[in-house]
C-alpha cells in the first residue's frame, strides 16, 4: 500500500520538481525553436494530461461516499448529540476567523504592492483578447455566487429538495454540491446516536468499512502520483508559458508570497500558542498531504489523504478528524477566500476603479462567505469572483486578466486550504482532549 511507503512524499515533491524544470526547459527551447513547442504542447494534452487525469479522477471517484462516511462516523462517535453543538461552534469559528485572516492579510498586500499598477492597457488588452472565451464561460456561472445571501438562499445551499441529484451533479463531468450531502451526513450521524448500542455499533462498522475502502482506492491512486504529478505540472508549465507569467509577475509574486505567508506564517502561530505541537514538526507530519494538495489543485481529491494524515501521523481523535475534515475541504476556504480578495482588488485596480476602506471590508465579508460556496475543485473559484467583480462595478470579464496563471496560484490557494483543514482539525482535538468536549471514542 502507499500508505507503507514513508518516501511517497519525497518521491511526489522530486517528480513535481522534475516536472516543473523540464516545462521551462520546454519554453526555452521553445523561444529558439517554436515547432518544438507546439509539438509538446500537443503531447501534453494528448499524453500527460489524460494521464494526469487518470490519478485526479481515482481520487474524485472517492469523495462522495468518504465524504459521508467519515463525516457520519464522526458524529456517530461523539456518543452524545449535545456534544455536537460545542465542537460544530468551535470547528466553524476558527474556519471563519482564518478565512477573515488571510482576506485581511491579501488586501494589506494588494494595497501596498498595487500590481495592478504595472499592467498597462496593451497588456490588457491582449490577455483579455487571449483569454476572452474562458472569461464569458465564467461570467456566465457568475449567478452561483451571487444570488443573493438572504435566509432563503442558505436553505437552497444545504436543503434541496433533491439530496441526490444535488450531490450527483449535472453530467458526468462535474462533481455535484456536497453541501447537502454534508446536512444529510450530520443528520445520519446525530441520528444513530440515540440508536440503540447494538444497532448503533453495527451502523458505525458498516461506515468504517466504506471509510476503508475508498481508503484503499486513494492507495491506488498514491501508487501513480510520482508520475502523475510531474506530467500534470509539466503540461501546466508548457500551456500558460513564460510570458503570461513575466506579464503578470508583480501580482504572480505578491499572491503567491501572502498565500505562502499565511500558511507558514498564520499557521505557525496558530500550531504553536494553540496546541502543544512544534510547527517545524507538525509541517514535517503533514508535508504530504501539502504536496498532493499542490498537485492536484483540489480540496476535495486530497481529504482522503488529508484524513489517513490525521489517524496515521497527528494522531487526531477519529471522531474529532472525522467531523472537521470533511467540513473543510468543503466549506474551509482559506486561501481561496485570500485570492478572491487579492484578484478583485488587483483587478480592480487594472481597470482604475478605487476601493475605499468601507468596500474593502464589504469585500472581505463577502470574500468569506462566497468562498464557502466554491466547488473544491481545480478552477472552483472563478464564477464566483466573477460575481464578485459585478458586485463592486468591475467589468466581470476582467477575470480574462488573470485566467493564464489561474491554476498555478489554484494550486498555492489549494495547500493553503488543506494545511488550515488539518490545522483546525489539531486544535480543536487539543480542547476535546482536555475535557471542553469529551468525544465517546471505541478503543
Amino acid at each position: 500500500m502507499a500508505s507503507s511507503d514513508p518516501q511517497l512524499a519525497n518521491r511526489i515533491l522530486r517528480g513535481l520538481v522534475i516536472g516543473l524544470i523540464a516545462g521551462i526547459v520546454t519554453l526555452g527551447v521553445g523561444q529558439i525553436w517554436p515547432d518544438a513547442l507546439t509539438f509538446m504542447q500537443k503531447v501534453s494534452t494528448q499524453v500527460f494530461d489524460p494521464i494526469g487525469q487518470v490519478f485526479l479522477r481515482l481520487l474524485f471517484f472517492v469523495i462522495i461516499p468518504i465524504v459521508f462516511a467519515s463525516l457520519a462516523s464522526g458524529v456517530l462517535q461523539l456518543g452524545q448529540p449535545e456534544k455536537l453543538g460545542p465542537l460544530a461552534g468551535r470547528t466553524f469559528a476558527l474556519f471563519f476567523l482564518n478565512m477573515a485572516v488571510g482576506v485581511a492579510l491579501g488586501l494589506i498586500v494588494m494595497n501596498v504592492v498595487q500590481p495592478g499598477r504595472f499592467i498597462d492597457e496593451a497588456t490588457t488588452k491582449v490577455l483579455m483578447a487571449s483569454y476572452g472565451g474562458a472569461a464569458e464561460a465564467a461570467v456566465a456561472n457568475q449567478t452561483q455566487a451571487q444570488a443573493g445571501l438572504s435566509v432563503m438562499t442558505l436553505v437552497e445551499m444545504f436543503m434541496p429538495r433533491n439530496l441526490f441529484g444535488a450531490f450527483v451533479g449535472q453530467s458526468r463531468n462535474s462533481i455535484g454540491d456536497v453541501l447537502p450531502l454534508i446536512l444529510f451526513a450530520i443528520l445520519v450521524g446525530a441520528a444513530g446516536t440515540s440508536m440503540a448500542v447494538v444497532r448503533r455499533e453495527k451502523l458505525l462498522e458498516a461506515l468504517n468499512t466504506v471509510n476503508e475502502l475508498m481508503t484503499g482506492i486513494v492507495h491506488f491512486a498514491l501508487r501513480l502520483a510520482p508520475y502523475a504529478v510531474p506530467a500534470m505540472i509539466y503540461s501546466v508549465v508548457v500551456r500558460v508559458g513564460i510570458d503570461i507569467v513575466f506579464a503578470l509577475g508583480v501580482f504572480v509574486i505578491s499572491c503567491a508570497g501572502v498565500l505562502m505567508l499565511h500558511l507558514f506564517g498564520t499557521m505557525s502561530l496558530w500550531v504553536r500558542f494553540w496546541t502543544k505541537r512544534k510547527p517545524t514538526e507538525y509541517f514535517a507530519q503533514i508535508k504530504g498531504v501539502l504536496i498532493t494538495a499542490f498537485s492536484t489543485s483540489s480540496s476535495a481529491a486530497t481529504l482522503p489523504a488529508s484524513l489517513e494524515c490525521a489517524r496515521d501521523k497527528l494522531k487526531l481523535s477519529p471522531s474529532t478528524s472525522g467531523f472537521v475534515l470533511p467540513l473543510g475541504a468543503t466549506m474551509n476556504m482559506s486561501g481561496t477566500a485570500l485570492y478572491e480578495g487579492c484578484v478583485v482588488l488587483f483587478i480592480a485596480q487594472v481597470f482604475g476603479v478605487d476601493l475605499g476602506i468601507g468596500q474593502q471590508l464589504t469585500l472581505l465579508l463577502l470574500a468569506v462567505l462566497s468562498a464557502v460556496a466554491v466547488a473544491a475543485i481545480p478552477g472552483g473559484s472563478l464564477p464566483l469572483i466573477a460575481g464578485l467583480l459585478a458586485t463592486f462595478g468591475v467589468d466581470p470579464a476582467g477575470i480574462g486578466i488573470i485566467l493564464g496563471i489561474d491554476r498555478i496560484l489554484d494550486m498555492c490557494r489549494t495547500a493553503v486550504n488543506v494545511g488550515f483543514d488539518l490545522t483546525t482539525a489539531t486544535i480543536v482535538d487539543e480542547y476535546v482532549r482536555k475535557g471542553e468536549t469529551t468525544p465517546a471514542d471505541p478503543a
